[in-house]
């Protein structure tokens, strides 16, 4: 799912004119909005299922292998749901920087902000954080950020904490938690991005605005303009 919104912010800096712009921006906005409510809900429904597996293996020794295979594999779509959020969150904030640079009327709002931050450096802070949160869970379960980065060190991970109850029960735990974190972040990253959206929307309406005036400057003074008439004048005519 992250391949839309990172190619629709990544066009953003390939962009030729304002207009292009204004037409990019409302179509990848639906885009990304959509894709994070997507990553969102899917995010709630693995916090949901870990959490009735929690529940099944308080009454039972171990889950079965075949139950177990499953866990599996929402925790690894879990770690594909925070490189997604990650890799949207890096293209939003490449796309400020580079309007930022191509446009000096874009930057200038940037003051609008509390602390005048870029979106681009909020986007990294949110970035940040949510690794920060990410590896204290897992440090919680004696897991390192390492084992959860690729889908093969977080299967082999899985393997072998499922072979006792209380292995199982941690990966279960984290797992609801990384769950519940990214629910939560995703509520934030679009809370980020409509803000964005936002502040873009009125820098483009702004420039727009600018540009009709003086449009409408330019027919009002042609539209005054006198034809000066040219006759009466001495004839030129060649002389021998």
């Amino acid at each position: 799912m992250a391949g839309t919104a990172t190619g629709a912010a990544t066009e953003w800096t390939q962009l030729l004119n304002n207009g292009e712009l204004v037409t990019l921006v409302g179509r990848s906005g639906q885009q990304i909005q959509h894709q994070l409510t997507q990553i969102s809900q899917l995010a709630q429904q693995i916090e949901t299922q870990l959490n009735i597996y929690q529940n099944m293996l308080q009454n039972t020794a171990t889950l079965p292998r075949h139950m177990w295979g499953q866990v599996e594999r929402d925790l690894d779509h879990l770690r594909g749901i925070v490189q997604q959020g990650q890799s949207i969150a890096f293209s939003l904030g490449n796309a400020d920087d580079v309007l930022q640079q191509r446009f000096a009327s874009y930057s200038k709002l940037k003051a609008d902000r509390a602390g005048e931050e870029s979106f681009s450096s909020t986007y990294q802070l949110w970035s940040d954080t949510n690794r920060e949160t990410i590896a204290a869970a897992l440090k919680a379960a004696g897991l390192t950020s390492r084992q959860f980065d690729s889908e093969e060190a977080t299967l082999s991970s899985l393997r072998s904490m499922s072979e006792t109850a209380d292995g199982q029960m941690k990966a279960l735990q984290v797992g609801h938690q990384i769950a519940a974190q990214q629910v939560a972040q995703m509520q934030k990253l679009r809370g980020l991005f409509s803000q964005q959206m936002t502040m873009m929307g009125t820098w483009l309406q702004s420039e727009q605005t600018e540009k009709d005036l003086a449009q409408a400057r330019r027919e009002r003074f042609f539209a005054t303009s006198r034809n000066y008439p040219t006759s009466g004048g001495q004839k030129m005519a060649v002389e021998w």
